[in-house]
């Protein structure tokens, strides 16, 4: 398209004819809301309104022509949907265009649209990999937006760059298969693109995770990405699976809806799905939290919200073999499809739920999970998961037990009440969960009962 100025005849049979499909799986879902969305390639192309015409005959609806500033805008609120206060530039890599944005929490900045898109650098390099590489290099040093990068995040759209990153997770052994929020070093990335787009693509190693039909473009994808990621001197890279489809779909909800927690929304829909007593859940958060401070243990704010979501999700796998629960639930909320928490998040949650199964062990486990929370994360779902091995014995995962069963720190030990019918619970393995929950915050434990 960027040398004829036109849509090719044969991608353009190919796009109708997948769009017919994409028609037709609506009708099958009944789907009520059509949103029809045509960027970059359409709207620069001297047949773009022909295509048009052709797309909406088939979809019944009329189609959105996005500006590139649109295109930019729906890519950042793509990226706030999906990512927990970001902080940097969201940069979305199509076939024809690429949009580059400012982004503080849900403050958006103006974009800004180069003629990047792997396609339109394959065809205006006469798919010269070294002459797109000069053309890459000369339009992002003209960026302003670029210039704000130093220190800061880059969240990458797109799926020639997702692609590259399902490769690098392959070449690394990385031990979760989740693309959304697989964050890498600005360095590392670039150093890792560099290579990727200076050999031959069959050449290189576990290429066969690319899918063959993003294989030619993923040299053009790299040497865009290397360029930015060293012009704007960023401090790390976040791959986003987020992108201007979720953003549209987050523009049309209502300001209350927006302000929502999506890892928290994700873990309510979760617990009311596969817990014994989602009012359960709520309860355990509003007792780990004055566990928390009672216990004088500091927490973030990040650091609190995974908290409550690791709450939620805590009986997910009750219907589990008991031998197996553990595995299970851990499995389950590493892979999920959640989205507003990063890896280490994900692996704090899991290992919570784990470790609440299965007891402070981490023999059975993979300790490639481990290895994805620091130091600090680990001992707190530790802390956490024996909190809940005890509030699950008092409980048994039904509402009403854990307002009445307060824990306290007196004199530096830590005192779990149990009165009137809940002192029937009282034994030697609730005391002796108590006693190791004690000993992880540094206090001696005490259970009591009162009639």
């Amino acid at each position: 398209m960027q040398t004829s100025g036109r849509l090719s005849d044969d991608a353009v049979a190919k796009a109708l004819a997948s769009i017919r499909r994409f028609r037709a799986l609506c009708t099958q879902l009944r789907v009520g809301e059509l949103h029809v969305l045509a960027t970059a390639a359409v709207r620069d192309a001297a047949n773009g309104q022909d295509f048009i015409a052709a797309c909406e005959a088939i979809c019944g609806v009329p189609l959105r022509l996005l500006s590139g500033r649109d295109e930019a805008m729906f890519a950042a609120l793509g990226v706030v949907s999906g990512i927990h206060d970001p902080d940097g530039i969201v940069g979305d890599l199509g076939g024809g265009s690429l949009e580059l944005v400012d982004i503080k929490g849900e403050k958006i900045g103006q974009g800004v649209t180069l003629p990047l898109g792997g396609l339109a650098l394959q065809d205006t390099s006469g798919q010269s990999v070294k002459k797109a590489e000069r053309i890459a290099a000369k339009l992002v040093s003209k960026v302003d937006v670029l210039k704000k990068g130093k220190g800061r995040t880059f969240y990458a759209v797109g799926g020639t760059w997702r692609s590259l990153a399902k490769l690098h997770m392959a070449q690394r052994g990385y031990p979760l298969n989740v693309m959304h929020g697989y964050a890498l070093s600005g360095k590392e990335i670039a150093d890792f693109c560099y290579l990727v787009s200076r050999q031959p693509t069959d050449t290189i190693s576990r290429i066969d995770v690319v899918a063959e039909s993003r294989r030619p473009l993923l040299a053009y994808g790299a040497l865009v990405l290397e360029a930015v990621v060293r012009a704007a001197k960023v401090d790390r890279v976040v791959i986003s699976v987020t992108g201007v489809r979720e953003g549209l779909l987050y523009s049309l909800l209502d300001e209350e809806e927006r302000a929502t927690d999506p890892l928290i929304s994700a873990a309510r829909e979760l617990c009311l799905l596969r817990s014994r007593s989602p009012r359960h859940g709520e309860e355990l958060i509003a007792w780990t939290d004055r566990f928390m401070e009672v216990a004088h243990l500091e927490e973030s704010g990040e650091e609190r919200r995974l908290r409550h979501a690791a709450c939620l999700l805590a009986d997910i796998g009750w219907r589990a073999h008991p031998d197996y629960r553990g595995e299970q639930s851990l499995n389950i909320i590493a892979h999920a499809n959640f989205v507003g928490v990063d890896h280490p998040g994900r692996a704090y949650i899991a290992l919570a739920s784990f470790y609440r199964h299965e007891g402070l062990l981490d023999e059975f486990m993979s300790p490639r999970i481990r290895e994805l929370v620091g130091v600090r994360l680990l001992d707190r779902a530790r802390i956490l998961g024996a909190a809940m091995r005890v509030a699950y014995l008092v409980s048994a995962a039904m509402p009403g037990a854990l307002p009445r069963a307060p824990l306290a720190v007196e004199d530096r030990r830590l005192v779990l009440t149990l009165s009137g019918d809940l002192g029937g619970l009282a034994g030697e393995r609730l005391s002796n969960r108590l006693r190791t929950l004690g000993r992880l915050v540094g206090r001696d434990s005490e259970l009591r009962v009162i009639p």
